[in-house]
């Protein structure tokens, strides 16, 4: 395929059935619009952003009482609020859907395996919730979870979102700190752990880390059973109960489900914090709804009984949009531990037992299946797939090409940028457009999504700092303990006075889709000229010697020079000659500027718990800077490799 084709081709039949050519149909013919395509659907939705996001609730039957208003001050992002007068419940909404029918089904690795009914998830949610309500907990008060992707944790999040709690999550590969560095800062009123999990084929240990935590905590814990003794974990917990005794004296009802504001708070996100303590973000349940709604029924195309999957923890806000597929009718499809464990088959064997419809994962992942040498394509029964979702950083060229040569040829593939900060996306796919190498499809709706240059000006086929221009429901509320709101406007709009930036460093391309270069505080600027480092990745890692690499800019002779580490596939060393081909390959595949001054090999490179190298901690200790978190971190010890190389003395 050349690159002035495109990948994939939306069909004409499986345009006009998707629900967002229905929603733009029915937007039409309510409204007298003449809307025509994506472009003008998107230029509508920003245009008047108040008839959307009412035509957006009214297309997706959310159940709540809407209002009258709709925005107000909706030209100011700080003071912007959306339905203002509106009650709605988040769980509510997410568990609409009742009888024996799917609602979840679960894998963890090839250990377990488990299918829950909506009836089954909302009988758990009515004893949760009785039991929440007996420790005194409701509107407002905080309960944290440091739990595997597994349908309990659904369960305790949908009662504490039932009862106006807010709820926050973590993974259980965080080490103690990492876990009190977030949780410590929230004060929550509970404590929910599990009794381990399974990680690479092996039994994970955490009752140590539970019973100190919940300590520091100093609050009531539940232990959830999954992998280990719950029980023994319980009794070496101060103040711990299992789920069974929890939950025991509350037999299950109907679920009650307490109407709140639009603006009522639901989560608590957490920033990477591999520069600091993580900042703790707040999101509404209104806001996360509506947009998540928007994204998976329109741009996702999820209908009711589809099968959805995505390949995440509970620690990434990934988790946090699985689980909003409910509220589409949707099956969850949760999986939790390695995805290569026992092989790399594993998730693809899950996708054709279950019949995924959408299948989400990481680029990093997408990237390891490829110099794997797999291809599901010729080894699985994939036809129910329709869309493939990729996000957690930018998908290579390379890599969009292999979804179509080594997993299907007709699927749709929706490279996905967006974050923690807005618990969604800013760009993303959508059904009615072809997909083309390298490039995300273009602008969720209702964002006003642009590329500024650094005097503030909107550009076109020149790189620049993405940013949205006009406030949009799931913006943050705030952030916990920032109570003038200081730390929320230096994160966002410091830059630009008014403008959400994003700090994505981002290029339009002609077909009006997005390439994101990497995170423009990642950037470099050798000569004070930026460049992004995902351009030199999508060159350097597709070369047979590299594994991995990482890239930063290290201060130099008062100017900034490119400095790349590698990490190389076994047996192979770092020779002059192949020092010489990753130049030639990064000045020919990107250009001489982005040629580094110098290569290093390193034996490992650190990343966050959900896979994201952090290129910005490697620069602080590569300056001999403290690195202040680095329990945000899966592999701190890999920090320890970049301190005092003498390669970089010269």
């Amino acid at each position: 395929m050349q690159d002035n084709e495109p990948l994939w081709v939306p069909s004409q039949e499986l345009r006009s059935h998707s629900p967002m050519f229905a929603f733009m149909q029915q937007c039409n013919q309510k409204l007298g619009l003449g809307l025509s395509g994506y472009e003008d659907l998107h230029h509508w939705s920003i245009a008047d952003r108040e008839a959307f996001w009412v035509a957006l609730w009214d297309f997706c039957g959310v159940k709540g009482s809407r209002g009258e208003r709709v925005l107000v001050d909706g030209d100011n992002m700080l003071r912007a609020r959306f339905f203002p007068d509106a009650e709605l419940n988040f769980a509510e909404n997410l568990l609409k859907e009742r009888g024996d029918g799917n609602a979840i089904i679960f894998r963890g690795e090839d250990k377990v395996r488990d299918r829950w009914s909506w009836d089954r998830l909302s009988g758990l949610v009515s004893q949760l919730q009785q039991a929440y309500r007996a420790l005194g907990i409701g509107e407002g008060d905080r309960i944290a979870a440091m739990m595997p992707n597994m349908p309990e944790t659904i369960a305790c999040m949908l009662a504490a979102a039932s009862i106006g709690a807010i709820w926050s999550s973590c993974s259980p590969d965080f080490g103690e700190q990492g876990v009190l560095d977030r949780f410590g800062q929230i004060e929550p009123k509970l404590f929910i752990a599990c009794d381990g999990y399974w990680y690479a084929g092996k039994l994970q240990d955490v009752k140590e880390k539970v019973a100190a935590t919940a300590q520091r905590l100093g609050v009531p814990s539940v232990i959830i059973p999954y992998a280990g003794d719950a029980a023994a974990v319980a009794a070496a917990t101060e103040g711990a109960r299992t789920l069974t005794s929890f939950v025991a004296p509350f037999a299950p009802k109907p679920v009650e489900f307490v109407r709140l504001p639009f603006s009522h708070p639901l989560y608590i996100l957490f920033s990477s914090g591999t520069t600091g303590v993580p900042k703790c973000i707040v999101h509404s349940a209104g806001g996360t709804l509506l947009q998540h709604l928007k994204e998976h029924r329109l741009h996702c195309g999820v209908e009711r009984g589809d099968r959805l999957f995505y390949f995440t923890t509970c620690g990434w806000m990934m988790w946090n949009w699985l689980a909003s597929g409910l509220a589409s009718g949707a099956t969850l499809c949760l999986y939790d531990g390695s995805p290569f464990a026992p092989d790399g088959n594993v998730l693809f064997d899950y996708a054709q037992d279950e019949k995924f419809a959408v299948f989400g994962t990481s680029a990093k992942y997408i990237d390891a299946l490829r110099k794997s040498g797999l291809t599901p394509r010729t080894t699985h029964d994939l036809s129910s797939l329709r869309l493939m979702t990729s996000t957690g950083s930018p998908l290579s060229p390379e890599d969009f090409s292999f979804v179509y040569q080594g997993i299907k040829t007709d699927v749709h593939l929706a490279s996905i940028s967006g974050g923690t900060d807005i618990v969604s996306c800013f760009v993303l796919g959508n059904p009615l457009q072809p997909v083309w190498r390298g490039e995300i499809q273009g602008p969720g709706l209702g964002l006003a999504v642009e590329v500024w240059n650094d005097d503030g000006k909107p550009v076109r086929g020149e790189k620049g700092e993405l940013v949205c221009t006009k406030a949009f429901p799931s913006m943050p509320i705030m952030f916990w303990n920032d109570p003038k709101g200081a730390k929320y406007r230096a994160a966002y709009f410091e830059r630009f006075d008014n403008v959400w930036c994003h700090g994505d460093f981002a290029e339009w391309t002609v077909h009006g889709g997005l390439i994101i270069h990497g995170r423009s505080d990642a950037t470099l600027n050798p000569g004070g000229v930026r460049i992004g480092t995902a351009e030199i990745y999508n060159q350097v890692e597709h070369m047979e010697e590299v594994v991995e690499a990482i890239c930063i800019g290290q201060d130099w002779e008062n100017d900034v020079r490119v400095v790349l580490f590698v990490r190389l596939a076994p047996g192979i060393a770092l020779s002059d000659d192949l020092v010489r081909a990753i130049k030639t390959r990064i000045r020919t595949g990107a250009s001489p500027r982005h040629v580094p001054s110098k290569v290093i090999a390193v034996a490992d490179i650190p990343r966050t718990k959900s896979g994201k190298i952090v290129e910005l901690a490697v620069r602080e200790v590569v300056h001999g800077r403290p690195v202040k978190n680095k329990e945000a971190l899966a592999n701190p010890e890999a920090l320890e490799l970049f301190a005092g190389l003498k390669e970089l003395q010269d």
